[in-house]
């Protein structure tokens, strides 16, 4: 089992997060195992190894059972190679560790498609989240309201600059491409920098 579950995450994650989540699967797998020790051991002292294996395999059933309440996500149709996009180009040079950056997106929404649009953006936030966005939102322009704003942040300039070149996938592509397609012309964006204000 342990074979497979290393052997499944290593195909599955993308190459820029694979180390980082193989290794919070190993503190929660090789934790939960120290812990579990502990807590059995303790049990089995104090009401016997019989107590103690009836309780585990109680918990295993609740534990199985479970899956009806909160199932496993299919990801077995994710396309997780790499797409690498073009990067924006602005009229002054822009440092890597400029931060925070807001980048800004403009969609023109027809009433009737608002509803399809809302949870298309579900998972287009999911993937900003997934590739680095620290913060996100989607709002409604007051005085355009066919007008939606998608804002989100980014701890720095080169943080950005690595959803560009190394962090979409695929799937995270055709999420945004679905929402774009709700838009009734092309979703502009901008990219804000932090400008430092003193206060006297």
């Amino acid at each position: 089992m342990l074979a497979t579950l290393n052997t499944s995450l290593q195909l599955f994650l993308p190459t820029w997060v694979r180390a980082r989540g193989l290794s919070i699967y190993q503190m929660v797998l090789f934790g939960a195992q120290g812990l579990g020790a502990l807590l059995w051991g303790v049990l089995a002292d104090e009401f016997g190894l019989t107590v103690a294996f009836v309780t585990a395999a109680s918990l295993l059933a609740v534990g199985t059972a479970s899956i009806r309440l909160w199932p496993l996500f299919d990801t077995s149709h994710m396309d997780r190679s790499i797409v690498v996009r073009p990067e924006p180009e602005f009229e002054f040079e822009t440092k890597s560790d400029t931060g925070p950056v807001v980048v800004w997106t403009t969609y023109s929404v027809p009433p009737e498609r608002e509803a399809e649009f809302v949870r298309a953006m579900r998972r287009v936030r999911e993937s900003r989240f997934r590739t680095g966005a620290t913060e996100w939102g989607l709002f409604r322009n007051g005085e355009q309201p066919g007008n939606f704003e998608e804002i989100f942040f980014v701890s720095s300039w080169e943080e950005h600059l690595r959803q560009h070149r190394e962090r979409l996938t695929e799937t995270d592509r055709s999420f945004e491409d679905e929402a774009k397609a709700l838009s009734t012309s092309s979703p502009q964006t901008r990219h804000l920098f932090s400008t430092e204000i003193e206060v006297h």
